[in-house]
Order: C-alpha cells, then structure tokens, then sequence
C-alpha cells in the first residue's frame, strides 16, 4: 500500500536514502531533487512530509548541526571519561560553546567513575550551571539519571572516542545493543564504532543519536563562531561583560576587564577561560571566506 501523504521524522539517513518514523509506521524514501538545487539535504531529526514514498518539504529547523547531520536536538551530552582517554577541557569548551550557540542544552556526562574520580570535571561544569552527572554502573540511580534526561527529548551523545558513549548508551536502554570499541592502547583512544547518525527510540520515550567520536581536527565543521560572538557563548561570562570599562573588550587581557577580574577571584573557572582565550585567538585567525 502506497501512503498518499503523512509526516514524520527522520531517524536515519544513509547513501541518500532516508527512514522515516511516521503514524503510518517505519517509511524509506528518498528526496525530491528539488531540495539538492537548493542547497537542502534532509537530516536526521528533521520532521518531514512524504508523499509517495518521497519527501516532498521539511519542517523548520530549531537547530542544525553540520557534521553529523543532525536537527532539532533538544540536549547534547557530552561524555567525559576520567581516564584512557583523559578530559580534554578546552575540546569539551569548544563542544559546549557551539551547543550554547546553537540553543542546545549542553549536559557533562562522567564516566569510568570506578578509575578515577570525576570531581575535577564536575567542578568546574556545576560552578557554571550546566547539568552534570558522574555515573557509576554499580549504582543504577546514576543511570536513572541520564535516563531522565532524554525523556520526550531528542538528544545526541558525543564525546572523545574511548570516552564510553556505546557502552552508556546500551545502559541506558539495553535493547539498543550499539556495538562497543575497545580502546586501542597503540594510539590512546577508542575504534570509531559508529559510522553514521541515527536516532534510537527510547522505551522512555524519546529519541538518541549516538554520534561518531569528535576530535580536535573536527569541532569547525559543527559551526564556526565569529570572535564577536564567542562571549555569549560562556554562560558564567553574562553577569561580567556588561561592566568592562572598554565596550569592546576581547575579555582575554585588556585592563580593567571585569571577565579576567572573576577569573583572579574565582568566580569563573580557570580553564574555562583558557579555553576561551584559546578559541578567540583561533577566531582571529579565521578568513572572511571561512566565516561565509
């Protein structure tokens, strides 16, 4: 039976063919060509109509992230081991600066809290009011709580490669069954294991994307942040910025910076402020073609 017209999401896209969750049930169909001349490739999480086996518009997009293709995510959990691999703080800013900037909620997530403890990480996350939990599989609780956070929610999960996102992932909800890599010990870091993006429905509710590692090499292809908007993108900066005595301050040096004056009396985190120094010297770098 061939379905006249229905809406739905997409919740996996693979060699330019798409699936598609709809009240009609699980629907694969293709693009109307039309999208390609302009410049439009359907992603996964985009709501859509079909028509015939082919989807013929896309709903508006509340957010859109590059590389994976993903759409309308309501939260990004970043997982964070406490070792092997160890938090690279300035690569989870990056992450985090580019969720804020998109209007997704960044959620920490602390794993391999049987090595070593993740105090240092939470720290620094929950100073700053971004959501943050260590998980310990011994102590289903801690599950429960990352299983709160995806209810009725589309989510992704991301992370350095080794960090645990599968593993987490197939605690979660067990019927996943998402394959796991083992860390290689040659290069300090975890077998890509997950190819391409898709969406998982949760029994909970709810979708997950489990997404490939990131890497340094990788973070301009989610989105590039302009210097001039870097500062908005460091929640615990807003309450400083207003009062530097310069209007145009970078917020990395200058005197009588009110952002580096919360950073000497503790009210920002260090490292974060490193990383934000950090990503406002690559930001001055970028060329205008770039920014395009």
């Amino acid at each position: 039976m061939v379905i006249a017209e229905t809406s739905g999401i997409i919740i996996k896209c693979l060699g330019g063919l798409y699936t598609v969750e709809s009240p009609d049930g699980i629907l694969e169909c293709k693009a109307r060509g039309v999208f390609r001349s302009k410049g439009i490739s359907p992603a996964v999480g985009d709501s859509v109509t079909v028509s015939g086996g082919v989807i013929t518009a896309i709903g508006e997009r509340r957010n859109y992230l590059i590389r994976p293709p993903l759409a309308n995510l309501d939260r990004i959990l970043f997982v964070v081991s406490t070792v092997s691999p160890s938090p690279n703080f300035l690569l989870l800013d990056k992450f985090i600066a580019i969720a804020e900037f998109k209007g997704i909620e960044p959620v920490v997530v602390i794993t391999k809290t049987d090595l070593c403890d993740g105090r240092s990480v939470r720290e620094v996350y929950d100073t700053i009011g971004i959501k943050t939990v260590e998980v310990d599989y011994s102590d289903e609780a801690s599950v429960q709580q990352v299983r709160e956070l995806l209810n009725g929610k589309i989510s992704a999960f991301t992370g350095n490669s080794g960090a645990g996102k599968s593993t987490l992932l197939n605690a979660v909800d067990p019927t996943l069954n998402i394959a796991t890599g083992e860390i290689s010990k040659k290069l300090g870091r975890g077998r890509h294991t997950t190819r391409h993006a898709e969406l998982y429905k949760l029994a909970g509710g709810g979708y997950i994307a489990d997404t490939p590692g990131f890497s340094t090499f990788e973070t301009n292809r989610y989105d590039i942040i302009r210097k001039e908007e870097l500062a908005g993108c460091f929640r615990e900066f807003s309450e400083f910025t207003d009062n530097c005595l310069f209007r145009d301050c970078s917020h990395t040096c200058e005197k009588g910076c009110a952002v580096t004056a919360a950073v000497a009396e503790g009210k920002i985190p260090k490292s974060r402020h490193e990383s934000y120094c950090a990503m406002f010297d690559e930001a001055k770098q970028l060329k205008e073609w770039e920014l395009k």
